[in-house]
């Protein structure tokens, strides 16, 4: 009995420790971070609206968001003939209705589906690009699957090179996009998005991932330079303690009010709205 309190109380420890040592990898911020690119409301998956034939993460909502002076986030996967697609979901199936997964099909196929009952086609990066280069900014989600992540970090990177006026920044859930970036281009802005991960009823992690993901454990090796978590689990453990201990630039998924941007903007928070048109 005592040798398996023994083990507990140095797993605990070892826990203990990663934390803290997460929460103290601060890195410096790069590219006027706190600049030009700390200045926007980004919108998630567009200027989306589909009760006006608006689809999220269409080409006229991201259109609309950088017409209106807003800067977009956006989603990015892999297709089977390795193009880059916007797309939040694995499968088609909420947003197009087709039957089957991004990574399963081709880009062809891909550029016949519809999204949600509109004329709006399914679109690359590479149409999404020139809408905000030169205009506002990105928050370009990686969505890696398979252990595709290093192939689609730098073919992303690689297009992203081919717009020096664009302002970006790059962020994933998996901390390998970020590992990535810092070893090859630690010149672009990283971030780490998280939630709390034992909410997420979908996740399929053991449990020592969901805690040391949900508490950004990996930070220490990442060494990202802003924090992306989920608004709705912002009275959490994670997030107050990365802030009170960490204190890097934090940005909030999803913020549904005008009422609740303003509190956040008083804080310093940067945002992602969505069902609303922020000021």
């Amino acid at each position: 009995m005592l040798k398996v309190l023994l083990i507990l109380d140095l797993i605990a420890l070892l826990f203990v420790g990663l934390f803290v040592l997460s929460m103290k990898a601060r890195r410096r911020s790069v590219n006027g971070f706190h600049g030009k690119l700390g200045t926007y409301y980004y919108a998630h998956r567009g200027l989306h609206a589909i009760h006006a034939g608006i689809p999220e993460n269409s080409l006229r909502a991201f259109r609309l968001a950088a017409n209106n002076g807003y800067a977009a986030e956006l989603d990015v996967r892999m297709s089977r003939d390795g193009n880059l697609v916007i797309m939040h979901d694995e499968s088609l199936k909420r947003t197009t209705g087709a039957n089957a997964s991004v990574s399963a099909v081709t880009s062809q196929v891909l550029s016949q589906l519809t999204l949600e009952n509109t004329r709006e086609k399914v679109p690359f990066l590479e149409d999404v690009l020139p809408l905000f280069s030169g205009k506002t900014a990105l928050l370009i989600e990686l969505k890696p699957e398979n252990g595709n992540h290093g192939e689609l970090t730098k073919k992303v990177t690689d297009m992203l090179r081919m717009y020096p006026d664009l302002n970006y920044m790059i962020e994933s859930f998996d901390p390998r996009v970020l590992l990535w970036l810092k070893k090859h281009r630690p010149d672009i802005i990283r971030g780490q998005l998280s939630e709390n991960f034992f909410k997420d009823r979908k996740c399929k992690l053991n449990w020592f991932m969901r805690f040391a993901l949900s508490n950004m454990m990996t930070n220490i090796f990442t060494n990202p330079d802003f924090v992306a978590y989920k608004y709705e689990d912002r009275e959490d453990l994670g997030p107050g303690l990365c802030r009170k201990i960490w204190g890097p630039q934090f940005f909030w998924w999803v913020v549904p009010s005008q009422e609740e941007t303003n509190a956040l903007v008083r804080a310093g928070d940067k945002i992602i709205f969505e069902g609303f048109a922020a000021k």
